[in-house]
């Protein structure tokens, strides 16, 4: 099995921490990993994005021209990374940033409404576990003990005390993706 996975938004999305969570939770697993940042110099506001390989076997390079799943939080990446999911592929997308939705036929396509249910929790700092939970119902590369242990590593301890409310967010993105 081998999964590679863009995610992509503006910078304060919690786009590089989702993918550094699930590269850290994939190795707690005892998988290869490959975590990939790439973001502009104004990183809040700007285009951020990271490219994250998930696989049984070793990988030979971290970068990639088509991906297996797209997760997409704004339309210029929605613009930019629609084209490049292999057919077949999963592009995840939460509708709050995008103008003009996913158009292509030949992928699998998957809306969360993370931004409205992480208003509804009251945590809107948990928009991104929100989107990786529905990542992980779709696509169970790997398993939720994983990622909360993934969590725990790239956590500061001083803010250890929101891991519950950071696995209540994943569950709500598992329930509510469509």
């Amino acid at each position: 099995m081998t999964e590679e996975i863009i995610i992509s938004g503006f910078g304060g999305q919690g786009v590089l921490s989702m993918g550094k969570i699930l590269a850290y939770g994939a190795l707690m697993e005892g998988k290869e990993v490959s975590w990939m940042p790439a973001y502009g110099p104004e990183q809040r506001g700007g285009t951020a994005n990271v490219t994250v390989i998930v696989s049984d076997d070793p990988i030979s390079s971290p970068i990639l021209s088509q991906y297996d799943t797209a997760i997409v939080l704004n339309q210029p990446s929605l613009d930019r990374f629609e084209p490049l999911v292999k057919p077949g592929g999963n592009l995840i997308y939460d509708g709050y940033g995008i103008s003009e939705p996913p158009t292509r036929t030949d992928i699998n396509i998957y809306e969360v409404s993370a931004m409205d249910a992480a208003a509804e929790m009251g945590n809107p700092k948990g928009f991104n576990m929100i989107v990786l939970g529905a990542l992980l119902k779709i696509r169970p590369i790997v398993g939720i003990e994983h990622i909360l242990k993934g969590l725990r590593k790239t956590l500061p301890e001083r803010h250890h005390h929101l891991i519950p409310a950071n696995e209540q967010a994943l569950r709500k993105g598992m329930e509510i993706v469509k």
